[in-house]
């Protein structure tokens, strides 16, 4: 995992590698980005056991793919990051669920068949509110927010991320969910 900012992941070399057989540079991938990937299959999926599977075919989609890899037609980690995307969806679309995406948020709800009609529509009231909320946030406030929260970066994350004094990423979080909470009170 990057230690500072000026140690860079490579995620071509690690590919590359891969390739080659290397289980190792396969296990630096998933150090480096496991949890965001975790999170990409999860925002698709909408269930973390579902979205844990997808994620470990997705790796042995990566290691058994890698020599595909072509730099010249795009980043190594783009590539990682849309084979672990494509395994989500064609999971998703394979068991016939509907994908609660954007708008279609109550759709997917209320497919749940955990959730009667009225708790579907207050959940549904909710998440609309809380959109709503975000939107009121400053940038720096919301994108801090989301990365903490949507794709599970750690705080020093998302300093690198937006290239921003960890401490200050830290107020804005603790700032940004006290403005939700008000908001949403």
């Amino acid at each position: 995992m990057a230690t500072a900012t000026t140690d860079i992941f490579d995620y071509e070399a690690a590919l590359h590698a891969c390739a080659r057989g290397d289980q190792g540079a396969l296990r630096r991938i998933y150090d480096q980005d496991g949890r965001r990937l975790l999170g990409v299959a999860l925002r698709i999926v909408r269930q973390r056991q579902v979205a844990e599977d997808v994620l470990h075919d997705a790796f042995l989609s990566i290691w058994t793919r890698a020599g595909t890899f072509d730099p010249a037609r795009g980043a190594g980690r783009g590539w990682i990051h849309s084979i672990v995307r494509n395994q989500a969806i064609s999971f998703a679309r394979s068991s016939d669920r509907e994908l609660p995406l954007g708008d279609d948020v109550l759709a997917g709800l209320a497919a749940d068949p955990g959730l009667g009609p009225e708790e579907a529509f207050a959940l549904g009231e909710d998440l609309g509110r809380l959109r709503d909320c975000l939107v009121g946030l400053d940038a720096s406030k919301r994108t801090s927010i989301l990365y903490a929260y949507v794709d599970g970066c750690s705080h020093s994350e998302i300093a690198q991320r937006l290239r921003s004094p960890l401490g200050t990423v830290k107020a804005w979080i603790q700032r940004g969910l006290k403005s939700l909470r008000e908001c949403m009170g």
